[in-house]
């Protein structure tokens, strides 16, 4: 299957996050390397393996994604063995006839908020204004990629953040 995706810095956290669905997702990347592109995921009481990577000229909007389905047991087993993780609560709203992604990232990577959008063409993907609630476009800088962010902290990321004018952001309960 063909992703078309483009990831967004957010420069603040929609007020109506409250009424997004959210779900936790736990990524385990495998194995441990510098950018991993399989992974196993419990999204919420779904899970799966996934093998994603770029398909035109390293472009990361563009993503070549087998993803298999999974028992739980299947994956307790596959999370047992030496991999990055990250956990992040995924919020889901539509958004001018396209779903919109937030992701609070949580442990040691909170402070992080990342906003994803998916596209049915690449005219679409092409022609999308990013919001106002989203700071700059990610989507090519290879340290935010889900396999590079998995075991690192957001005092790791911190300084590239900076360049880009990003704060921390939290979700006040």
């Amino acid at each position: 299957m063909i992703e078309l995706e483009r990831t967004f810095l957010a420069k603040e956290i929609p007020n109506d996050i409250k009424s997004f669905t959210p779900r936790e997702i736990i990524d385990i990347y495998i194995p441990k390397k510098s950018h991993m592109d399989l992974r196993i995921r419990k999204n919420g009481d779904k899970y799966e393996m996934t093998r994603k990577h770029p398909i035109e000229n390293g472009d990361a909007s563009i993503q070549d994604e087998q993803t298999i389905s999974l028992e739980k047991e299947e994956f307790n087993v596959l999370s047992k063995v030496k991999g990055k993780k990250s956990r992040k609560i995924r919020y889901f709203k539509a958004f001018n006839n396209y779903t919109m992604e937030v992701d609070v990232y949580q442990d040691s990577l909170s402070g992080l908020v990342l906003v994803d959008f998916e596209f049915k063409t690449e005219k679409d993907k092409d022609s999308f204004k990013m919001p106002d609630f989203c700071l700059i476009d990610v989507t090519q800088e290879e340290f935010i990629a889900g396999g590079m962010l998995a075991g690192k902290s957001y005092k790791d990321l911190e300084p590239r953040l900076k360049e880009f004018g990003y704060s921390p952001l939290y979700l006040n309960d």
